[in-house]
Parts: C-alpha cells; sequence; structure tokens
C-alpha cells in the first residue's frame, strides 16, 4: 500500500513538473530578453541581431535588447551567455568562429561551444568568393579553380594569397583548397576582409576568398569570380561554380550567424524561440533586410548541432596541418 502511494506520489510530481514547464514556456517571456554580441555595433552579427531582436520583440511582446559585449573574437560575450542563468532571458547572436574556431586556436577559451550552449538555428549564411584581379598579368589567365591550381603547382611556394588575418575564415577556406589540392601558397594577412580586397586590386597578392562584398566588384569587372566556397551556387552570382563543382568534393564553408541559449534553458522556451526565430527569417520584408549579411538560412537544432560537428572537426583539421596560430 504505501509502495502504491509512494509512485502515486512520484507520478504527480512528474506531472506537476510537466505542467509548470508549459506554463512557463506559454507565459515566456514575461521580461525583456537580452541578446548578448561579442561584436562592435555596426557589424553582420550586430545588424542580424537587431532585425531578428525587432521582430522577435513585437511577436512575443517584451524588448530582446542587443548588448554588444565586443572583443576575443566573440568570447567575451559567448563566456557571458554560457555562465547565465538558463531561465531564457539571455541569449547569444554570433559567428561561426565563436563556435567552431575559438576553440582550436584559443587556448585561453573559458566556455565549451557543444556543452554550454544550446543551438536555436543558424539565419544567415554568407559564403566567401575566391577571386583573382584579371587586370594582374599575373593572373589575367587564371579564369577557373584549376587554372589557379595549376599555377600554384607550377611555383610552389611562391605564390600569395591574402586574408582578413591569421585564423580568418578566408585563411582557413584557402588553406582547405591547397590540402585537398596538394598546392602551398604564401599566406599574407591583413588587418580585415576589406583590407585584403583592397591587397588584391592593388595587385599585391593573387588571390584572395573574398566577403559578399566582393559581387558588386565581380559584376563590375574588377575582380574574375572563380569559385564560391558554400555546397550551393551564390544566387547573385549564378554563373559562378562552386568549388566542389569544380573538383574538391565535399568542400562547403561559410560566414554565419546563429543563435544559442544556455545549454539547461528549458525545452519549450527554445521551442518558441526557434520557431519564432525562423519565422522571423522567413517572412519577406525581415528576408529583405537580411539580404544585405548574405543568404538567409535556417536549421532546425539538430541540423545546426551537426554542422557546428563538421565544421569544428574540418577547421580543427585544417589549423593542424597548416600549424595555424591566432593573432
Amino acid at each position: 500500500m504505501q509502495r502504491t502511494a509512494r509512485l502515486l506520489a512520484v507520478i504527480a510530481g512528474l506531472c506537476a513538473c510537466a505542467l509548470s514547464t508549459e506554463a512557463l514556456a506559454q507565459k515566456y517571456p514575461t521580461r525583456p530578453v537580452k541578446v548578448m554580441v561579442g561584436f562592435s555595433a555596426g557589424g553582420p552579427v550586430d545588424v542580424v541581431a537587431r532585425i531578428i531582436g525587432d521582430r522577435l520583440s513585437n511577436k512575443l511582446g517584451q524588448p530582446f535588447v542587443v548588448e554588444n559585449r565586443a572583443g576575443a573574437n566573440g568570447m567575451i560575450a559567448a563566456e557571458g551567455v554560457a555562465r547565465a542563468d538558463a531561465d531564457g532571458y539571455t541569449m547569444l547572436a554570433c559567428n561561426s568562429s565563436t563556435i567552431t574556431l575559438n576553440k582550436t586556436l584559443f587556448k585561453d577559451i573559458r566556455y565549451d561551444p557543444i556543452s554550454d550552449f544550446a543551438p536555436l538555428t543558424t539565419v544567415v549564411s554568407a559564403p566567401l568568393v575566391l577571386v583573382v584581379n584579371p587586370e594582374n598579368p599575373r593572373t589575367a589567365d587564371i579564369k577557373t579553380v584549376a587554372d589557379l591550381v595549376a599555377a600554384a603547382k607550377a611555383r610552389p611556394g611562391e605564390l600569395a594569397y591574402g586574408s582578413g588575418g591569421n585564423g580568418n575564415l578566408a585563411h582557413l577556406a584557402m588553406e582547405l583548397l591547397g590540402q585537398k589540392a596538394g598546392i602551398k601558397m604564401i599566406h599574407v594577412p591583413y588587418r580585415g576582409g576589406a583590407a585584403s580586397e583592397v591587397g588584391i586590386l592593388a595587385q599585391e597578392v593573387l588571390a584572395v576568398f573574398d566577403p559578399l562584398s566582393a559581387v558588386p566588384l565581380v559584376k563590375a569587372g574588377k575582380l574574375r569570380a572563380l569559385a564560391v566556397s558554400s555546397a550551393e551556387r551564390l544566387p547573385s552570382l549564378p554563373d559562378v561554380p562552386t568549388v566542389a563543382e569544380a573538383g574538391y568534393p565535399g568542400f562547403d564553408l561559410s560566414f554565419w550567424v546563429g543563435f544559442f541559449m544556455p545549454k539547461a534553458v528549458p525545452a519549450p522556451i527554445l521551442e518558441t524561440l526557434h520557431r519564432e526565430i525562423v519565422a522571423a527569417a522567413k517572412d519577406p520584408a525581415v528576408e529583405e533586410k537580411l539580404g544585405s549579411q548574405g543568404v538567409v538560412s535556417v536549421l532546425s537544432p539538430a541540423e545546426y548541432a551537426a554542422k557546428i560537428a563538421k565544421e569544428t572537426k574540418e577547421l580543427a583539421e585544417v589549423v593542424v596541418a597548416a600549424n595555424i596560430k591566432a593573432e
């Protein structure tokens, strides 16, 4: 009799807990939600966070307030969210490097990208565009990835490429291509993607994996696009093949921006946020605003986690093989 009573008490407790969690999700949010951004105002992560935050504020009835804590390649904000209460009122908006690269590049990282966060979804994905300067005599005849690989093989260790800095995604993309193609080029790190773009226009380097800011220059004939780094072609450059199509299957790297919560946030709150962020990103008015930052790309939490695991492993292998050190 006592055993039955204890069993009934346990069942009652579980039911009460389930009802309590469901009620929490129905009421959520009841106060402002902080959206932590590890980069300066006006950058890609900040822009996406504010666009989505405004939509969430209107939809869920509470402010989603962006707080910029720039520094350490996004690690300051990420650590803050990892240590925050798992009550659903602190969210992280970050780029791919914060999650997939920092753990490999930095020894003093104080959060674990896998165990400390619950992934919600990516929002935008920005492929890189492999470009050369058609006005540079040394690259005038390079019109395909195969041409670039052939030139690098003919002069091993002599040709230079640029990137936005050591450990930058553009740096790793070129190193990954080099490892797959069996070529070695000299890396010239600049202070940011814009500076590397200036470098290739000034004919200081022969090739760059450029951000989407290169698209207008490609269309104007100032740069020649050889390939894009994503698994699918870029809508704005439909005639430019992917690196995979150019002969290197599985090549798929993009700069993405997405959202995370602390790992222990209740599942109903995570489901609410995922649903509303995806709905926001797919709204035509919001999608138009996001278009300046890349291609709208949303994933389920499981797909997001799988993407993170794949990229983390692949990029770690590139970092080790190329002996890349963070600046």
